[in-house]
């Protein structure tokens, strides 16, 4: 057999195992930093495979390394553990038993995956050098990457590169997508709280009114984008929640407002809250009314280093051929491996999961990953370690 059928065999013998196994962390969700089972089923099934492999970095994360030849390369290969917290209704035989827990992200899947491309560059994968598996906490807005990374994920365990893979039902089943640059926004959110005394509604004179500061406030912010960034760039700002009062016949003394803003360009990011903070400023001294601004930078723009998008773009159509290519665009959703690609050139790649039109979309309660896709996943993970590491001479 050649080397490629060997592989699509055991991929295939490997699956049923690997879907199994996904299936049983979809049923057992936890949250962002909780995933005490699910990294102690990675940690059991990676010293089963013989791997050395080190707990708790950056609370629950854990690493295996694998190591071939005497080069010094190394590469990372990373998947996310943590599910979402809010209710599943997929109905399925392995639905969450933990209510207002659901991995409806398709995190259970990129845990998966890697577990089985784990076994199948450990059997069947020639390379020089040293590859680590990176299983990270607390993906869904707890910043886990970070926390692996100050805990010294790549002081302890060098990279040369580092590569993610993300299900994307937007995409058809088994189409591999990625770009050079930015592929995921920079997330940011921000809370602003109106305050004044307050006061009786058929007396609004003797008050300043918090909820009329906040309605021209939220017309004034959804301009930022038309009229304080430039054309050439791109960017979102939603304003998602506007909290105030309690009854029809009070001016209440504070009103809160809500949202994110997205971006992928530093300046503009810096725009966007320099602007924001502005209006409010003026919005506060012109309706009488205190302010007070929390903006917080919570990820960065996912960027991929040109050379690794090129790298991660040729692995996928080593596996899918004419199903790989480079994505027209960003997506504005955001992915903290951002910060891993701050650290350490490296990319991120899509995975097409859709079935047709009406497909759950990601954070969807109808939402379950695609098993269909998990043997593609796994032989992407072992193209990439093949063409990163490969041996001298070949």
């Amino acid at each position: 057999m050649m080397q490629d059928e060997i592989e699509k065999d055991a991929i295939e013998r490997l699956l049923p195992d690997i879907v199994a196994l996904r299936r049983d962390i979809h049923a057992h969700p936890e949250l962002a930093y909780e995933e005490h089972r699910t990294a102690g089923i990675v940690v059991a099934a990676l010293r089963d495979l013989g791997l050395e492999v080190t707990e708790g970095i950056g609370g629950t994360g854990v690493v295996a390394s694998l190591r071939k030849g005497q080069s010094s390369r190394s590469i990372g290969l990373r998947a996310d553990m943590d599910a979402l917290g809010f209710e599943e209704k997929t109905g399925l035989p392995y639905q969450s038993t933990h209510p207002g827990k659901f991995h409806g992200c398709g995190h259970d899947g990129h845990t998966a995956m890697l577990l089985g491309a784990v076994r199948l560059i450990r059997d069947h994968v020639e390379f020089d050098g040293t590859v680590h598996f990176i299983f990270q906490p607390a993906e869904e807005g707890e910043a886990g990457a970070r926390a692996m990374i100050d805990d010294g994920l790549f002081e302890r365990f060098p990279c040369d590169e580092v590569y993610a893979l993300h299900n994307w039902p937007d995409l058809p089943a088994g189409q591999f997508q990625t770009r050079a640059g930015p592929i995921m926004a920079a997330a940011d959110r921000f809370e602003i709280t109106l305050t004044c005394k307050g006061g009786h509604a058929a007396l609004p004179h003797q008050t300043s009114d918090a909820i009329l500061a906040a309605s021209d406030l939220v017309v004034k912010l959804n301009t930022i984008v038309s009229r304080r960034v430039p054309a050439s760039e791109t960017a979102v700002l939603s304003v998602t929640m506007v909290q105030g009062g309690s009854t029809h016949n009070v001016i209440p003394a504070d009103v809160r407002v809500m949202g994110t803003a997205r971006s992928f360009a530093p300046d503009v990011r810096d725009t966007i809250e320099r602007s924001l903070r502005d209006m409010v400023a003026g919005v506060a001294q012109s309706h009488g009314v205190g302010a007070e601004v929390v903006y917080d930078r919570y990820y960065p723009a996912t960027v991929n280093a040109v050379h690794c998008a090129e790298k991660a773009i040729a692995a996928a159509a080593a596996v899918a051929g004419l199903e790989a290519s480079h994505a027209p665009e960003a997506a504005f959703t955001s992915e903290d491996f951002s910060f891993m690609l701050e650290a350490v050139p490296g990319a991120y790649c899509w995975l097409g999961q859709g079935t047709g039109a009406g497909s759950p979309a990601l954070h969807n309660p109808g939402y379950d990953f695609n098993d269909e896709v998990t043997g593609l996943g796994i032989a992407w993970f072992a193209s990439l370690v093949r063409q990163v590491l490969a041996p001298a001479g070949q």
